[in-house]
């Protein structure tokens, strides 16, 4: 009877602080810059509903974006969550958190993503998340690998682990937007390098990026990942480009 009586009487008290927190402190929509609600936990509710979800996740394994990234590996499956749009409200949102410091943001669209991906089995199988590095000076710059915050978010929802010192990223590469196929995947040519092949080696690998726009990048990492030897490889990402 105690218990029961102290149950609601808790979430009395949590939700008075988090109303006194939200008063002294308030929380904004980083899609629409309106005020959170109590009940909001990181976007507005309307903008929740706005997002461009894809329909990757529900055929991942024979999804389009699946089909693009189909190499000289074992690639399982793979799934965006959001289109992207230049200059679009959403897109705003990871350039935000890309290019403020918004480590907050990148978190919360791993978790947000895999919530929504777990349902669906896309985690069944994946021994380890592996994010796309980026070179020593683009991090020191930025303070943080954007998709690494992701990868922790992701991790965060389904509980496997992130391994970050497998792979290294060897050189930054030019924009891909105005370059054919072939020049895109000479583009990406030896951007990657494998340093740990032997905790990689036998698993299934979760490679994680914040977006994917030619897919060569990705391609081009997974192809230096598939180095270790018996691996297959699912790939993740927040945004493609229509």
């Amino acid at each position: 009877m105690i218990r029961m009586f102290l149950t609601p009487v808790f979430r009395y008290i949590i939700y008075y602080f988090r109303a006194l927190f939200d008063f002294l402190a308030p929380r904004y929509c980083p899609i629409c810059r309106r005020r959170l609600a109590i009940n909001e936990e990181f976007i507005c509710v309307s903008c929740d509903w706005g997002l461009p979800r894809t329909d990757f996740p529900d055929h991942a394994a024979d999804s389009r974006l699946t089909r693009l990234l189909t190499g000289r590996y074992t690639l399982v499956r793979a799934a965006s969550w959001l289109y992207y749009r230049t200059g679009d409200r959403v897109g705003m949102m990871m350039k935000e958190a890309k290019y403020s410091g918004r480590r907050d943001i990148c978190r919360w669209l791993g978790t947000a993503a895999a919530t929504e991906f777990l349902p669906k089995g896309f985690f069944e199988g994946i021994d380890v998340i592996v994010p796309v590095p980026l070179t020593k000076s683009r991090k020191r710059n930025r303070g943080y690998n954007q998709s690494e915050e992701i990868a922790r978010g992701v991790s965060e929802a389904t509980g496997i682990k992130v391994m970050t010192d497998a792979v290294r990223r060897t050189h930054f590469i030019k924009s891909q937007t105005l370059l054919s196929p072939s020049e895109r995947m000479a583009n990406v040519g030896n951007a990657f390098k494998l340093i740990r092949p032997e905790r990689l080696r036998g698993k299934h690998i979760l490679l994680i990026d914040d977006i994917i726009t030619t897919g060569a990048t990705m391609m081009a990492c997974a192809l230096e990942i598939a180095k270790a030897g018996d691996v297959s490889i699912s790939i993740m990402s927040i945004y493609k480009v229509r």
